[in-house]
């Protein structure tokens, strides 16, 4: 298993922070939250983009994924969410990461219809994606929480730069049991992303291993050469622990957790 942690845990922090934490801790790649006010952003320049992936690149760290923000089934036309994923594609390729996360933010409209909008979307950038050597993973989150939510719409694209990224927050909270939200994402997974937290009602970031999240039953459905990354919620939840110092027992617990 292959360890990542997101910059979502560092929110504001210069990438060499973050790379030096990962360097300290054991951790092998980052999730690279892309946002203004982050270091990874769509209005980087080209040099800036080069210079990063050199940072990588010196650091022996893999830039595992650019987790952008873009909702594929959100309602509305075609054309701006299917320019922005190009966009971010390309910001991918340029640091050299080798996935773009993508949410699907489809509402409360009927789910075949969010489905069909989301497909439609994910295919007309499939052939870019394949092109820039990048894979799209559709996360597990909000409208689409469930693996098998997910995998209905990975199955309409059919389209191997198309896949599945596992929140298995999210999986939990929809009432998916580990094996069934792995059962679902199988074909299409491209890594999963773990956290813990106190319960349902209480979704603050906690330690790994320090809430009700099934993370060793989730690590144990996965391939020895998976990756999983670690997404520490800290900008909605100011009052938590600073992620710096929870790093090298998280690292340690998902090294036990993986046997």
């Amino acid at each position: 298993m292959r360890l990542a942690f997101s910059t979502l845990g560092l929110p504001g922090r210069p990438l060499t922070d973050a790379l030096r934490l990962a360097t300290a801790h054991g951790w092998a790649g980052l999730e690279l939250r892309c946002a203004l006010g982050e270091p990874v952003h769509l209005e980087l320049t080209a040099a800036e983009r080069a210079a990063a992936a050199r940072e990588f690149t010196a650091a022996g760290i893999t830039p595992l994924t650019v987790a952008g923000y873009l909702g594929v089934a959100a309602p509305g036309g075609d054309a701006e969410p299917v320019a922005e994923l190009r966009e971010q594609l390309r910001l991918a390729a340029d640091l050299g990461a080798r996935y773009l996360r993508v949410f699907p933010r489809g509402g409360t409209g009927p789910a075949a219809e969010t489905d069909r909008r989301a497909a439609a979307r994910l295919a007309a950038a499939a052939d870019t994606a394949h092109s820039l050597g990048v894979r799209i993973l559709l996360e597990t989150h909000d409208s689409h929480r469930g693996g098998r939510d997910v995998a209905r719409v990975l199955d309409l694209v059919g389209h191997p730069s198309v896949g599945a990224l596992w929140d298995v927050m999210h999986t939990h909270l929809a009432g998916e049991a580990p094996a069934q939200s792995h059962a679902a994402l199988a074909p299409h997974l491209g890594y999963a992303q773990v956290k813990d937290i106190a319960g349902p009602d209480d979704l603050a970031p906690l330690p790994l291993g320090a809430g009700v999240l099934p993370l060793a039953d989730c690590v144990a459905l996965l391939a020895p050469d998976c990756w999983v990354s670690w997404e520490y919620e800290a900008p909605w939840f100011p009052h938590v622990p600073p992620l710096d110092d929870l790093l090298g027992p998280g690292a340690a617990l998902l090294a036990r957790l993986a046997g």
